[in-house]
Protein backbone atom coordinates (compact mmCIF):
# COMPACT_ATOMS: atom_id res chain seq x y z
CA UNK A 1 0.00 0.00 0.00
CA UNK A 2 1.26 3.46 -0.87
CA UNK A 3 0.11 6.80 0.48
CA UNK A 4 0.97 10.30 -0.72
CA UNK A 5 1.16 13.63 1.01
CA UNK A 6 -1.19 15.16 -1.58
CA UNK A 7 -3.90 12.51 -1.19
CA UNK A 8 -3.43 11.18 2.35
CA UNK A 9 -1.49 13.85 4.19
CA UNK A 10 1.48 11.53 4.68
CA UNK A 11 3.75 9.64 2.29
CA UNK A 12 4.59 5.97 2.78
CA UNK A 13 5.51 2.96 0.63
CA UNK A 14 5.17 -0.78 1.06
CA UNK A 15 8.34 -2.80 0.43
CA UNK A 16 8.54 -6.31 -0.94
CA UNK A 17 12.14 -7.40 -1.54
CA UNK A 18 14.27 -10.49 -1.92
CA UNK A 19 16.84 -10.78 0.87
CA UNK A 20 19.75 -11.59 -1.44
CA UNK A 21 19.94 -8.80 -3.97
CA UNK A 22 22.32 -5.90 -4.51
CA UNK A 23 24.97 -5.24 -1.88
CA UNK A 24 23.92 -7.88 0.61
CA UNK A 25 24.84 -9.83 3.70
CA UNK A 26 24.61 -13.60 4.15
CA UNK A 27 23.77 -14.86 7.64
CA UNK A 28 24.63 -18.44 8.67
CA UNK A 29 20.99 -19.52 8.22
CA UNK A 30 21.31 -18.79 4.49
CA UNK A 31 23.00 -22.20 4.04
CA UNK A 32 23.08 -23.84 7.47
CA UNK A 33 20.18 -25.63 9.17
CA UNK A 34 19.75 -24.05 12.61
CA UNK A 35 22.37 -21.43 11.69
CA UNK A 36 21.92 -17.99 13.24
CA UNK A 37 19.65 -15.60 11.40
CA UNK A 38 20.67 -12.02 10.72
CA UNK A 39 18.98 -10.62 13.80
CA UNK A 40 20.86 -13.12 16.01
CA UNK A 41 24.34 -11.99 14.97
CA UNK A 42 26.16 -9.74 17.47
CA UNK A 43 25.83 -6.12 16.39
CA UNK A 44 29.41 -5.44 17.51
CA UNK A 45 30.59 -7.73 14.72
CA UNK A 46 29.18 -5.29 12.16
CA UNK A 47 31.97 -2.78 12.88
CA UNK A 48 35.32 -4.25 11.91
CA UNK A 49 38.89 -3.41 10.88
CA UNK A 50 39.01 -3.92 7.13
CA UNK A 51 41.65 -5.75 5.09
CA UNK A 52 41.34 -5.46 1.30
CA UNK A 53 42.99 -8.19 -0.75
CA UNK A 54 43.57 -6.94 -4.29
CA UNK A 55 43.51 -9.66 -6.96
CA UNK A 56 42.33 -7.36 -9.74
CA UNK A 57 45.32 -7.91 -12.03
CA UNK A 58 44.83 -11.69 -11.92
CA UNK A 59 41.08 -11.29 -12.46
CA UNK A 60 41.73 -9.41 -15.72
CA UNK A 61 43.45 -12.52 -17.06
CA UNK A 62 41.42 -15.21 -15.30
CA UNK A 63 37.78 -14.66 -14.30
CA UNK A 64 37.91 -17.84 -12.21
CA UNK A 65 40.79 -16.70 -10.03
CA UNK A 66 40.42 -16.99 -6.25
CA UNK A 67 41.75 -15.39 -3.09
CA UNK A 68 44.38 -17.88 -1.92
CA UNK A 69 46.10 -18.51 1.39
CA UNK A 70 49.24 -17.16 -0.29
CA UNK A 71 47.38 -13.89 -0.96
CA UNK A 72 46.47 -13.61 2.72
CA UNK A 73 50.04 -14.31 3.84
CA UNK A 74 51.45 -11.84 1.31
CA UNK A 75 49.09 -9.17 2.67
CA UNK A 76 50.15 -10.00 6.24
CA UNK A 77 53.84 -9.84 5.30
CA UNK A 78 53.29 -6.25 4.20
CA UNK A 79 50.70 -5.01 6.69
CA UNK A 80 50.95 -7.34 9.69
CA UNK A 81 48.81 -10.17 10.96
CA UNK A 82 45.06 -9.79 10.48
CA UNK A 83 43.50 -8.18 13.53
CA UNK A 84 41.06 -10.07 15.71
CA UNK A 85 37.53 -9.25 14.61
CA UNK A 86 38.63 -8.06 11.17
CA UNK A 87 36.72 -8.30 7.91
CA UNK A 88 38.63 -9.50 4.83
CA UNK A 89 37.27 -8.26 1.51
CA UNK A 90 38.35 -9.28 -1.99
CA UNK A 91 38.84 -6.56 -4.59
CA UNK A 92 38.80 -8.13 -8.04
CA UNK A 93 37.75 -5.11 -10.08
CA UNK A 94 34.49 -6.90 -10.88
CA UNK A 95 32.42 -3.99 -9.58
CA UNK A 96 33.51 -1.99 -12.63
CA UNK A 97 31.26 -4.31 -14.66
CA UNK A 98 28.11 -3.56 -12.68
CA UNK A 99 26.62 -1.30 -15.37
CA UNK A 100 26.89 -4.15 -17.90
CA UNK A 101 24.76 -6.99 -16.49
CA UNK A 102 26.03 -9.55 -19.01
CA UNK A 103 29.65 -8.82 -18.19
CA UNK A 104 28.95 -8.78 -14.45
CA UNK A 105 27.16 -12.13 -14.39
CA UNK A 106 29.53 -13.45 -17.11
CA UNK A 107 27.67 -16.57 -18.20
CA UNK A 108 29.20 -18.94 -20.73
CA UNK A 109 27.31 -20.96 -23.35
CA UNK A 110 26.43 -23.63 -20.76
CA UNK A 111 24.93 -21.01 -18.38
CA UNK A 112 27.88 -21.29 -16.00
CA UNK A 113 28.92 -18.05 -14.35
CA UNK A 114 32.61 -17.08 -14.23
CA UNK A 115 33.70 -14.61 -11.55
CA UNK A 116 36.33 -14.52 -8.79
CA UNK A 117 35.74 -15.55 -5.19
CA UNK A 118 37.47 -17.07 -2.16
CA UNK A 119 39.16 -20.45 -2.47
CA UNK A 120 37.69 -23.09 -0.12
CA UNK A 121 41.08 -23.66 1.53
CA UNK A 122 41.36 -19.91 2.18
CA UNK A 123 38.04 -19.92 3.99
CA UNK A 124 39.23 -22.87 6.08
CA UNK A 125 42.50 -21.07 6.86
CA UNK A 126 40.66 -17.94 7.99
CA UNK A 127 38.23 -19.99 10.09
CA UNK A 128 40.88 -22.06 11.87
CA UNK A 129 44.04 -19.95 11.79
CA UNK A 130 42.69 -16.41 12.16
CA UNK A 131 39.97 -14.77 14.28
CA UNK A 132 37.96 -12.69 11.81
CA UNK A 133 34.24 -12.00 11.53
CA UNK A 134 33.59 -11.65 7.82
CA UNK A 135 34.68 -12.06 4.24
CA UNK A 136 33.37 -9.95 1.41
CA UNK A 137 33.57 -9.73 -2.37
CA UNK A 138 32.80 -7.32 -5.20
CA UNK A 139 31.14 -10.16 -7.14
CA UNK A 140 27.82 -11.98 -6.75
CA UNK A 141 29.18 -14.75 -4.52
CA UNK A 142 31.88 -15.42 -1.93
CA UNK A 143 32.39 -18.67 -3.87
CA UNK A 144 33.74 -18.48 -7.40
CA UNK A 145 31.02 -17.95 -9.97
CA UNK A 146 31.35 -21.39 -11.50
CA UNK A 147 30.92 -23.18 -8.16
CA UNK A 148 27.93 -25.53 -8.07
CA UNK A 149 28.22 -26.80 -4.49
CA UNK A 150 29.19 -23.56 -2.68
CA UNK A 151 31.91 -24.91 -0.35
CA UNK A 152 32.92 -21.46 0.90
CA UNK A 153 29.35 -20.53 1.81
CA UNK A 154 28.93 -23.83 3.64
CA UNK A 155 32.14 -23.78 5.66
CA UNK A 156 32.15 -20.05 6.36
CA UNK A 157 28.54 -19.78 7.44
CA UNK A 158 28.75 -23.03 9.42
CA UNK A 159 31.44 -21.31 11.49
CA UNK A 160 28.83 -18.74 12.57
CA UNK A 161 30.32 -15.97 10.46
CA UNK A 162 28.78 -13.73 7.81
CA UNK A 163 29.70 -12.64 4.32
CA UNK A 164 28.92 -9.67 2.10
CA UNK A 165 28.59 -9.65 -1.68
CA UNK A 166 28.44 -7.02 -4.45
CA UNK A 167 30.64 -4.60 -2.50
CA UNK A 168 31.35 -1.35 -4.38
CA UNK A 169 34.26 1.10 -4.36
CA UNK A 170 36.90 -1.15 -2.81
CA UNK A 171 39.42 0.44 -5.16
CA UNK A 172 38.95 3.62 -3.13
CA UNK A 173 39.71 1.94 0.21
CA UNK A 174 43.28 1.38 1.44
CA UNK A 175 44.48 -2.24 1.77
CA UNK A 176 44.91 -1.72 5.52
CA UNK A 177 43.79 0.81 8.09
CA UNK A 178 40.11 1.25 7.24
CA UNK A 179 37.11 0.36 9.40
CA UNK A 180 33.93 -0.98 7.83
CA UNK A 181 30.45 -0.32 9.21
CA UNK A 182 27.79 -2.77 8.01
CA UNK A 183 24.26 -1.41 7.98
CA UNK A 184 22.43 -4.70 8.48
CA UNK A 185 18.72 -4.62 9.27
CA UNK A 186 17.41 -6.44 12.33
CA UNK A 187 14.65 -8.52 10.74
CA UNK A 188 13.56 -11.59 12.68
CA UNK A 189 14.54 -14.83 10.96
CA UNK A 190 16.26 -13.12 8.03
CA UNK A 191 18.84 -15.20 6.15
CA UNK A 192 20.43 -11.96 4.98
CA UNK A 193 19.41 -8.74 3.35
CA UNK A 194 20.52 -5.59 1.56
CA UNK A 195 23.15 -3.60 3.47
CA UNK A 196 24.78 -0.23 3.24
CA UNK A 197 28.54 -0.48 3.77
CA UNK A 198 30.56 2.52 4.93
CA UNK A 199 34.35 2.45 5.21
CA UNK A 200 36.20 5.12 7.18
CA UNK A 201 39.94 5.71 7.01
Amino acid sequence: MQTTVKKDGVASNEWKIHEHIGTQIDAPSHFIVDGKSLDQLPVENFIAPLAVIDISERAKRDPNTMVTVADIKAWEKRYGRLEEGAAVFMYSGWSKRVHDPKAFVNLDASNTMHAPGFAPETAEFLIHERDIVSIGVDTLSIDTGRSKDFPVHKSWLAAGKWGVECVANLDRVPPSGATVFVGATKVGGATGGPVRLIATF
